[in-house]
């Protein structure tokens, strides 16, 4: 290199960066006759609204449906022949911002299997004192165990009410269904139960539990699977 190039070299300046024009990230700006009506714009809404007939709901004597993807209270679901779905692995706890939930696994056996696979879900809370209605669990979810429903009237004169158990967030058993504990259908692995190819209790299902459990009142109502 010679004398006159590592001069030049040396003596080069950093590139000097400008802030650019504020108008380009700005409001637009407004003419004369904006700028008259600015003061008031922003009351547009408001002052449209008086002029519209008052809509008022007539609750409770009137129930208005929810949308139908509205997050109301939570349920725990069960599979086609009683079995829950809930394996008690807890994303649903560790997933919720205001830490709400609150879940207790438990161990599968042959003489109380109460859900698919090796765990089930032995303690389940949901404080809706600090629940904020926000989805996260149930998106969390693997096994599409916790859903959210319509129901919105969970108030209650009491904060120990306001702590749902696990009874009272296991939804409701269907016709057919058969209520759990009672063994798997048979020659089937949980990984059956998860893809859906479950469809109801079978006769070795129905036996099991009349065996175990002659009072059970799902007894009465359990049809086989395939059954009218």
């Amino acid at each position: 290199m010679s004398e006159n190039e590592s001069h030049e070299v040396a003596g080069s300046k950093e590139p000097q960066f400008t802030d650019p024009d504020p108008a380009l990230w700005g409001p637009a700006r407004k003419g004369a006759i904006g700028q008259f009506f600015a003061p008031v714009a922003g009351f547009g809404v408001t002052i449209s609204s008086m002029f519209r007939p008052a809509v008022t709901e007539q609750y409770p004597e009137q129930k208005v449906p929810t949308q139908p993807r509205y997050h109301g209270r939570h349920q725990l679901n069960r599979y086609p022949d009683g079995l829950e779905r809930c394996i008690g692995c807890e994303l649903c706890a560790w997933a919720c911002p205001a830490d709400a939930i609150y879940v207790e696994a438990g161990a599968n056996s042959p003489e109380a299997q109460y859900s698919p696979g090796e765990r089930f879900g032995k303690v389940y809370q949901i404080n809706y004192l600090r629940c904020i209605f926000c989805g996260y669990c149930i998106q969390a979810c693997p096994t599409r165990a916790l859903t959210m429903t319509n129901d919105f009237e969970i108030a209650g004169p009491t904060r120990e009410g306001l702590i749902y158990e696990k009874q009272d967030l296991l939804a409701p058993m269907d016709e057919k269904m058969l209520a759990a504990p009672h063994p798997m259908v048979e020659g089937t692995t949980d990984a059956d139960y998860y893809r859906g190819e479950i469809s109801g209790p079978t006769t070795s299902q129905i036996d099991w539990v009349r065996e175990h459990r002659p009072e059970d009142p799902t007894l009465a109502t359990a049809r086989p699977e395939g059954s009218k």
